[in-house]
């Protein structure tokens, strides 16, 4: 089987791509997910999510993959959830819609990469938004991904905010218009509308109501193996479904989507990325790549949890399933109420240090209305809320690697957190001031334990960042863009080496945006479709006879 473009990796940034391509009838488009359709209950209910996050007893819509130990975190395993289904981590993530600050974008074109400043994305920002409040300067209306308020904010999360303006820091309604910094309630990723309080992840926005399109086909339960090279070309891809193995061809292109621990790793497995890496797993070199699988950048968070005095967030006590069937009952009514949150309701972006210019900050918080110990993974009884604090732009590298030859095996993830002096410090700096805003009196009043004093008290700050600190689910970079020979991609996001490959997903990002990064993937798959399909434009296109084998497949019955 033939197609125009094969799409590899059903995430944010796939379903923009599937989507958008497939708008043209003479566009032929083939997408590869692994996952499911994205489309059950766990996804559309947002506070579900805490059921994705868990590894056990079963995984849903989830990779669930692992670190190496953490040098710098005493040796500790880090968890890395990652989104297993059509929507990929917009299915199981927070939903909150940030984009940044302008300098991440003017930055990555300081360092080369022409074309992808703040003001050549912003169009894409807006292209993909339906903001509820409607079109300006800094958002759109139209766009196939909702954007909306929280419907039913817990009264705690603003006492937050309070708490934060208590502490000097500015309110702030909006932290992807005027600017970034301040506090306030996230915008999320719900639909607004006829599907109000369900999550809008980018399989809902860009994929679900197109699926039908006969010039798309969609193929979940298929575990990309490699792409096939010939004479330094991409010509297709093969992938494994149900014990077969099954081999497609792409006259245009393949797009690798598979995200920053997916793509290097496909890279590899197809012989390109460093030299010395693929020989020792026995694999043929195609390109010798030294930067696959490098320039691993994240957000490293470290959680403050504290007992309060309301049954008004999450919890496990007396009445809590009584309070389930209430709130199951609202979500199915409008989509408000307790299961429409998504837990990290408000939060702050600051400056924890002076020497960090303005407009540019370098600390993010999330509140968060439940306890939160080891992702969600383990429960506690009683009422509690978390505090999130992190570094925005962490100096760390780190790798991902092949464990072995085998597609379905989860490659060796290495973040390197804290490996960089300048990470401790700021990380310190965030922390300290994130735990006197909790001490304000907006937040006090609610406050009757601080879970985390006892161990501070005895490691010290520093020590207790070592022992409880992990992502907050934003890698990126390890396919990394640039003008240099040295970048896996070039600015146009093909692979360099061989023709007819492209990476499009957050793994491309040079450096680490300063907010969460499913927004911005998202802008930059809207951004290369409009360059695809302006490319697959201006070349010869084929004839009718060599169409004549892109039928509609809904499930492969081709080798």
């Amino acid at each position: 089987m033939e197609f125009d473009y094969i799409i590899v990796g059903g995430g944010s940034a796939g379903c923009v791509l599937a989507g958008r391509l497939s708008e043209d009838p003479s566009i032929n488009v083939c997408l590869l997910e692994f996952g499911g359709d994205g489309k059950d209950l766990a996804v559309r209910v947002p506070a579900a999510v805490i059921m994705m996050m868990r590894d056990k007893p079963v995984k849903i819509n989830n990779w669930c993959f692992s670190t190496v130990p953490q040098t710098h975190l005493n040796n500790r395993l880090g968890y890395q959830p990652r989104g297993q289904c059509l929507g990929g981590s917009s299915a199981i993530n927070a939903m909150i819609y940030t984009r940044g600050s302008h300098k991440d974008y003017d930055r990555w074109a300081d360092l080369g990469c022409d074309g992808w400043g703040y003001d050549q994305l912003l169009p894409y920002f807006k292209k993909s938004e339906n903001n509820v409040h409607g079109a300006d300067e800094h958002h759109g209306d139209s766009g196939p991904l909702h954007v909306t308020e929280l419907l039913s904010p817990r009264p705690i999360s603003s006492a937050f905010v309070d708490a934060c303006v208590a502490n000097g820091i500015d309110h702030n309604t909006d932290f992807n218009g005027a600017k970034q910094d301040g506090a306030g309630l996230y915008q999320v990723t719900h639909f607004h509308g006829d599907k109000q309080g369900e999550r809008c992840s980018a399989a809902a926005a860009y994929l679900h109501p197109f699926e039908d399109r006969p010039n798309l086909t969609i193929v979940t339960g298929a575990m990309a193996s490699h792409v096939l090279i010939e004479d330094q070309r991409a010509t297709g891809m093969v992938y494994h479904k149900s014990g077969e193995e099954y081999t497609i061809k792409a006259r245009s292109e393949v797009i690798l989507c598979a995200g920053t621990f997916g793509s290097p790793k496909i890279l590899m497995l197809s012989g390109i990325g460093p030299k010395d890496h693929l020989q020792e797993h026995g694999i043929k070199v195609v390109y010798d790549s030294p930067n696959v699988g490098e320039n691993l950048q994240d957000h490293l968070d470290v959680v403050f949890d504290y007992e309060v005095n309301t049954k008004d967030v999450f919890g496990l006590g007396f009445g809590a399933v009584g309070k389930l069937l209430k709130a199951s009952s609202h979500w199915r009514k409008d989509g408000t109420g307790l299961l429409s949150t998504n837990f990290a309701e408000s939060g702050a972006f600051f400056n924890a240090k002076d020497e960090t210019p303005e407009g540019w900050p370098d600390t993010q918080l999330h509140f968060v209305i439940s306890r939160v110990i080891d992702h969600g993974r383990s429960l506690k009884w009683g009422y509690a809320v978390s505090i999130h604090s992190c570094y925005l732009r962490p100096e760390s590298r780190g790798t991902v690697k092949l464990a072995s030859t085998d597609p379905s095996a989860a490659p060796l993830i290495d973040p390197n957190y804290l490996s960089h002096p300048k990470d401790v410090e700021y990380m310190m700096a965030g922390a300290e001031r994130t735990r006197e805003i909790m001490t304000e009196a907006p937040m006090a009043k609610y406050v009757t334990e601080d879970y985390a004093a006892p161990y501070i008290e005895k490691d010290g700050l520093l020590g207790y960042i070592r022992n409880k600190s992990d992502t907050i689910y934003h890698p990126i970079g390890t396919c990394r863009m640039g003008s240099d020979s040295q970048s896996v991609v070039d600015i146009d996001l093909k692979v360099r080496g061989v023709d007819g490959l492209r990476v499009v997903d957050a793994s491309i990002m040079p450096t680490l945006i300063s907010a969460n990064t499913n927004g911005p993937t998202i802008a930059i798959a809207e951004k290369m479709a409009d360059q695809i399909k302006a490319e697959h434009a201006a070349i010869a296109r084929p004839t009718k006879d060599e169409h004549a084998n892109s039928v509609k497949v809904k499930e492969p019955a081709f080798a």
